[in-house]
C-alpha cells in the first residue's frame, strides 16, 4: 500500500500505538499493551523505563511476542489484499490536492461536502486528510473570508469539530482562528452561524470556540467578539434544546474570566436566565448555572442583579441538595459572598423565607469537620438566624477568617 493512498479501515487494535501503523511484529510489555518490536526497540533504546501508553514505570524491559494477534494480522492482511477494487474507498494525494485548491479558490459547498463525507467515513480517511499538508489552514480559512454562504460555513464547522479530538488540533486552530491579522476575522463567521445556522452546526460552533479557548488571552478575545454575549444568551433564551444549553452554558463558564466578561454577562441578562433555569424542575443545567452565578456574584453588577431577582437566592437553597457537590459548593460562595461579605439584607431575607438553616446544616453534614464551605454555611447559618430575631440555634458560634471582604 503506497503512502499516497489509502484504501481500508485498518483495526485500531492492529496498529502500534507508537507509529499508528499496521504492526509487523507485535510484541507485549510487561504492562499487557502491545507494540511493533522496531517501535518499542527505539523507545527502550532511547533511555525510557516506562510503557509509552499507560506511562507505568517497566518492572522489567523485556517483551514477548503476541503471537495470536500477529496471525489475526496476517488474516486481516491476506484478506483485505482480496478486496476487490470496487468495495475500496480510495482517496489520493492528488484527490486531496483537487478538493484544496477549489475550496481555497472558491470556498464551494460541493467541495466542502466531499471533504464532510471523506473526514467522517472512517478514521483512516481523516488521518489521511491530516497529514495532507496545509489542510486545516485551507478548511479554517474559509471562515476568514468574507460572503461565503451559511451552508459553507457550517461544512466547515462541521469537518473542524470532527477532528478537534486529534493531537494538537485545538493549538493549531487556536492560531488560526483567533490570532489572524486579517481585516475579517475566523470569529465573524462562526457568530453568523451562532445566528443563522441549524442546530447541530450551532452546537458544532459553540464546541469549536470553547475547544480553542486554551489560555486567558483567547478567552479574552472570545468574549470581547461584537453581538459575542447577545447572541448566546438568546440562543439559550429562545432554545429549548438541551444539547445546545449545555454546550453553551459550558462556553460561558469557560471564558466568563474577566471582570468585563462578567459584567457584560449581567448587562445581557444572564442572573434573570439562570434564576429561570435553577428554579425549573425539568431543567438539567443546573450544575453548570451555579458555577456562572459564583462567576457573576464577583462582580458588583452581578451581585445586584442577584440581589434584585426575587427567585434567585431562594432557587440557590432549593438546589443545594439536589447539585453536585462542586455545583452546591458554589451556591453556598454566591449566598455566602451576598449575606456576609456584602451584608445584602434582600438575599439574607430571601434565605430566612427559604428556611435554608436545615439544607446548610445537612450540606455541613456532607463536608465533614473541616473545610472552606463548612465554616461558609456557619457564617451563613448565623446571618439566616439573626433575620429570624433568634427564634433558632441563638448560641450558634463561628469563626470564619478565611475571606476578608475587599
Amino acid at each position: 500500500m503506497g503512502k499516497n493512498e489509502l484504501y481500508i479501515n485498518v483495526p485500531n487494535v492492529f496498529r502500534c500505538p507508537i507509529s499508528m501503523d499496521v504492526m509487523k511484529s507485535p510484541v507485549s510489555l510487561s504492562t499487557g499493551i502491545t507494540y511493533d518490536r522496531s517501535s518499542i526497540q527505539h523507545w527502550l533504546e532511547s533511555g525510557h523505563d516506562t510503557c509509552p501508553a499507560t506511562m507505568q514505570v517497566l518492572s522489567s524491559k523485556d517483551f514477548v511476542p503476541n503471537l495470536t494477534l500477529h496471525r489475526l494480522i496476517n488474516m486481516w492482511v491476506q484478506s483485505s489484499t482480496r478486496r476487490p477494487e470496487s468495495e475500496s474507498s480510495a482517496i489520493s494525494e492528488e484527490v486531496v490536492k483537487v478538493l484544496m485548491e477549489k475550496i481555497e479558490r472558491e470556498s464551494c459547498v460541493d467541495s466542502l461536502s466531499k471533504v464532510v463525507e471523506l473526514v467522517s467515513s472512517c478514521e483512516d480517511h481523516q488521518r489521511f486528510l491530516l497529514r495532507f499538508g496545509g489542510f486545516i489552514e485551507v478548511i479554517s480559512g474559509v471562515l476568514r473570508k468574507k460572503c461565503v454562504e451559511i451552508e459553507a460555513l457550517e461544512l466547515v464547522v462541521n469537518v473542524l469539530d470532527s477532528i478537534l479530538s486529534e493531537t494538537g488540533i485545538k493549538e493549531r486552530l487556536n492560531g488560526l482562528i483567533l490570532k489572524s491579522n486579517q481585516e475579517f476575522d475566523c470569529i465573524s463567521s462562526i457568530i453568523s452561524i451562532l445566528q443563522n445556522g441549524n442546530l447541530k452546526s450551532q452546537i458544532q460552533s459553540v464546541r469549536l470556540l470553547e475547544s480553542i479557548a486554551i489560555d486567558v488571552e483567547s478567552k479574552r478575545k472570545i468574549a470581547e467578539s461584537p453581538e459575542f454575549f447577545p447572541i448566546l444568551l438568546n440562543l439559550i433564551r429562545t432554545n429549548t434544546d438541551p444539547s445546545l444549553n449545555d454546550t453553551v452554558s459550558s462556553l460561558l463558564v469557560t471564558v466568563a474570566v474577566t471582570r468585563k466578561a462578567k459584567s457584560q454577562l449581567v448587562q445581557n441578562g444572564i442572573v434573570s436566565i439562570l434564576s429561570t433555569t435553577i428554579t425549573d424542575e425539568n431543567n438539567k443545567n443546573h450544575d453548570k448555572s451555579m458555577k456562572l452565578l459564583a462567576a457573576v456574584s464577583s462582580c458588583s453588577e452581578g451581585r445586584l442583579a442577584i440581589s434584585e431577582d426575587s427567585k434567585c437566592a431562594a432557587g440557590i437553597v432549593d438546589r443545594l441538595l439536589k447539585v453536585s457537590k462542586t455545583a452546591a459548593d458554589d451556591g453556598v460562595t454566591v449566598l455566602w459572598s451576598m449575606c456576609c461579605m456584602y451584608k445584602d439584607e434582600r438575599v439574607k431575607e430571601a434565605l430566612v423565607k427559604s428556611e435554608a438553616v436545615a439544607k446548610l446544616l445537612l450540606v455541613m453534614q456532607r463536608e465533614g469537620e473541616e473545610g472552606m464551605v463548612r465554616r461558609m454555611c456557619a457564617d451563613l447559618i448565623k446571618a439566616v438566624m439573626a433575620g429570624c430575631k433568634g427564634e433558632y440555634l441563638a448560641g450558634y458560634q463561628t469563626k470564619t477568617t478565611h475571606i476578608m471582604p475587599c
